[in-house]
């Protein structure tokens, strides 16, 4: 049974309370979060520096398991995006407590001045909790149909095709929200972009 399929399949048994339906859900979708959290991770390397991938995966499940106890998600559409708003809220609360003005994180180079002098790729990407607020308040902008394919191959690492199938759209419609999205998002963000 394809990914797809099995989401579904688990969801209408959330629905009608199945007790181990939000385990399995979360069981089933853990290697796209771990994915997604990997990627997200690496444009905060202050928070790299004091959590590691699966300390924020493991967290971002127990929001997304409360989350599941009252939401129940009707597509596999609805459940991206609840999971990625978990996981999203996860990576921003870490970059708050760890370099906030109390942070342990906030005055701490142990690195001997090199993270304040790298600089992420050339792809670059938000470097402050603040920038990334920005970020995530411009995804949320967007109109519905590109917001919800940004969600899908962005923050939950899927890709076109597989986007495709989960929206129930054609590969050719979700190639069109993604570079609409792009655009959308770049003109607003002048700092970085999707890539």
């Amino acid at each position: 049974m394809g990914h797809t399929s099995e989401l579904r399949r688990q969801l209408v048994l959330l629905r009608e309370n199945d007790e181990g339906a939000r385990e399995r859900l979360i069981e089933h979708t853990c290697d796209r979060l771990r994915k997604l959290t990997r990627k997200m991770l690496r444009a905060y390397p202050g928070v790299r520096r004091w959590a590691e991938t699966d300390d924020v995966l493991q967290n971002s499940m127990l929001r997304l398991h409360r989350s599941l106890a009252e939401v129940r998600p009707e597509s596999p559409r609805q459940y991206y995006g609840l999971a990625a708003t978990q996981i999203r809220r996860e990576l921003l609360d870490l970059a708050k407590h760890y370099f906030g003005s109390e942070g342990p994180g906030a005055n701490h180079h142990s690195d001997g001045g090199a993270l304040a002098e790298c600089k992420p790729d050339e792809a670059a990407e938000p470097e402050t909790a603040e920038a990334w607020e920005r970020f995530h308040g411009q995804v949320d902008g967007l109109p519905a149909d590109e917001r919800e394919v940004v969600l899908l191959v962005w923050y939950e690492g899927l890709s076109q095709p597989e986007a495709a199938s989960v929206l129930g759209v054609s590969l050719a419609t979700v190639k069109r929200r993604w570079q609409a999205a792009r655009l959308r998002l770049s003109e607003s963000l002048e700092d970085w972009s999707l890539e």
